[in-house]
């Protein structure tokens, strides 16, 4: 239980800490939304590619990992888990799951997003863009 403890803190913290960071980098950049979140996905990227080798090289206790990587980072952006998954198949040289991942994750994602809309769409009757 302590494990869903550990990743509910951390989610929340890094739910929070998202939040922030997408103001600030709102008002930074006054511009469209996709580049106050490309602003964010590209830090938590950082962080976790400093945060996921620094946890295994001190051998925190597997609650840490979870609140850091997995609830922090999770919720801070899953884009982050994503691309260090992505480069640990590149690493093990599985060159074809990073493209089928990469690829397939961002178009499954596009369409998703698109029929999710249109579901909406037909059982509101209404169009609405966030």
């Amino acid at each position: 239980m302590d494990r869903f403890i550990a990743v509910a803190a951390g989610g929340a913290l890094g739910a929070m800490l998202r939040y922030s960071a997408y103001l600030v980098a709102a008002h930074v950049y006054e511009g469209p939304a996709p580049a106050a979140t490309w602003s964010v996905n590209l830090l938590g990227c950082l962080l976790i590619g400093f945060l996921a080798p620094a946890v295994q090289s001190l051998g925190v206790t597997a609650n840490v990992r979870l609140l850091l990587l997995v609830g922090f980072l999770g919720s801070f952006t899953t884009f982050s888990t994503f691309s260090l998954e992505s480069l640990v198949l590149w690493q093990e040289g599985r060159l074809g799951l990073v493209l089928v991942n990469a690829v397939g994750s961002v178009a499954a994602g596009l369409v998703l997003v698109w029929l999710g809309m249109r579901l909406h769409e037909g059982l509101l009757g209404s169009h609405v863009v966030p």
